[in-house]
């Protein structure tokens, strides 16, 4: 901060009952230093949004902004309250609480600051005397009991709305607008679309299941998102499994059923991430039977997401599964190279990040497992620029990433690399492999190109399957699964795969095996 912002904010904050002119000059420039830090210490919390939050007013231990969107603002009061106290003391000198307020809230609350500041003029006008200071109980001390130091700041937090512990916050990123469509998950997104487009007439129930951060929450949000702007009445409950047992089991000990039901069943949308943790609590699948029975009978709209398809949920009820089973069950699969490079790409814009394309190409080939840690791929590449004070470039991701490739010098292998090793050990063409004869001589050659496919590429199993006579993802599966399986027990198969890989590293590096 600079030397006239830092005593402008010394000369109005210690002070408090000073004349205050609402959106200042100086509160301008205490938001846009609020902002700088948020950007240089908090970049996984930035988004390009922020730039249209504007402070109503600083002062008196208290900073508002004015957020128009309400979905933003619930999300900061949640999410984002810690960095931005962080921001505030950082960019005062002083411990502020802050405070995210409508636009309407915001000319309320700064119209009652200017009133008092007035009142308090008017009295030390009349009859100048020392100002008394009233606090709360605690409010003078530290968490530790002791007093605090000299000069300190003492202030008063408006109490906070306690905090729900099961129903889950809408993060305003996670839209269809901000949602990138893959071969790995166009069936899920085409499927969340049409559910969001007409609840209860379209996939009811809507089941997406997949592996951790591929996405199914992003879209299980979007769906909301969608519905709460299309029909501002409906009532939408977006929930975790967790929460859905913790609610039942306290209304069991309390005996308060109806309340329960009445909030389950009672909804247009309701939305259960992690559906799977109803596995071995018999009791809880008990009671989501009913409600699902009784949502989908009044043609409400179910939406489910989960790790493992229905029936590979261990210990979950049959009639719960084929219930899943009744509308559209969706798998979400990580995503291949080329939707992985939209992705980083998309992560930036939505930050206000400037990615270079190449560094964007550069964190979609080190990070190959899901959405999650590409975005703390992002967060790094940034820390490393930040902490550098230079603009992102592939040195720098390079830096913060480490070397290009861990198997530095290795060949990197293609599926036409696999399918001229494999047809070349068992003597089969190609065109037999993307047949739909099953002989045993043919089934084997083809089901260990697509185990070594998924080894050593990072194409997906739909890829894998469209390659060898477009074979659906399970059938992939299938052939991964049991490949890796079979050559544990049998040394023929074993060695068979071993002298793959030999002829197969010998054709990627281009030399004769």
């Amino acid at each position: 901060m600079t030397l006239a912002v830092r005593a402008s904010a010394h000369a109005r904050f210690l002070p408090p009952c000073a004349a205050h002119t609402p959106m200042a000059e100086p509160d301008q420039a205490i938001w846009a230093e609020m902002l700088a830090h948020l950007r240089a210490n908090h970049p996984g919390v930035c988004r390009q949004w922020f730039d249209d939050i504007r402070p109503a007013w600083v002062g008196s231990g208290a900073i508002d902004l004015v957020i128009a969107d309400d979905l933003q603002r619930r999300y900061l009061e949640r999410e984002c309250a810690g960095a931005f106290n962080d921001a505030a003391c950082a960019a005062t000198g002083h411990l502020l609480a802050v405070r995210f307020c409508s636009p309407e809230e915001g000319e309320k609350r700064a119209a009652e600051h200017r009133a008092r500041a007035e009142a308090r003029r008017s009295r030390r006008t009349v009859a100048p005397a020392a100002p008394v200071a009233v606090k709360p109980a605690g409010a003078g001390e530290s968490r530790n009991g002791s007093p605090p130091p000299a000069g300190a700041s003492r202030v008063v937090r408006e109490p906070i709305a306690p905090r729900s512990t099961d129903e889950l916050a809408l993060n305003p990123d996670c839209n269809f607008d901000n949602f990138v469509v893959g071969p790995n998950n166009r069936l899920a997104h085409a499927a969340a679309t049409a559910a969001a487009a007409a609840p209860g007439a379209a996939y009811n129930p809507l089941f997406v299941y997949g592996g951790v951060g591929l996405g199914k929450t992003h879209l299980l949000q979007a769906i909301c998102q969608r519905v709460r702007t299309d029909q501002p009445d409906a009532t939408i409950l977006f929930i975790s499994c967790e929460g859905f047992t913790t609610r039942f089991l306290e209304a069991v000990q309390a005996g308060e059923m109806a309340d329960f039901r009445h909030r389950f069943r009672d909804v247009d949308l309701l939305v259960i991430d992690d559906i799977h943790f109803l596995a071995k609590r018999d009791q809880t699948q008990e009671e989501f039977f009913h409600t699902f029975n009784s949502l989908y009978q009044a043609r409400r709209q179910i939406i489910l997401s989960s790790d493992a398809a229905p029936d590979e949920i261990p210990d979950l009820e049959e009639r719960l599964v084929s219930r899943f089973k009744w509308g559209l069950v969706a798998c979400i699969e990580a995503p291949p190279y080329d939707t992985r490079v939209s992705i980083v790409k998309n992560k930036a814009q939505q930050r206000g990040v400037e990615l270079p394309d190449e560094v964007a190409c550069f964190i979609a080939a080190r990070i190959d497992t899901n959405i999650r840690e590409l975005e703390g791929a992002l967060t790094r590449v940034q820390m490393q620029a930040i902490v550098n004070e230079c603009a992102i470039t592939l040195p720098v991701a390079e830096e913060a990433l480490g070397p290009a490739d861990p198997r530095a010098g290795a060949p990197r292998m293609t599926i036409e690399h696999i399918v001229e090793a494999v047809t070349d050990y068992f003597d089969v063409p190609l065109s037999h492999l993307q047949s739909k004869k099953r002989q045993r001589s043919i089934a084997l050659p083809r089901q260990v190109c697509m185990y070594l496919a998924r080894e050593h590429t990072r194409y997906s199993l739909e890829e894998i399957g469209g390659y060898f006579g477009g074979r659906d993802h399970s059938t992939v599966l299938h052939s991964v699964r049991t490949i890796a399986e079979n050559r544990k027990n049998d040394a023929d198969l074993e060695d068979a795969i071993r002298a793959v890989q030999s002829r197969l590293t010998a054709v990627a590096a281009g030399r004769d095996a």
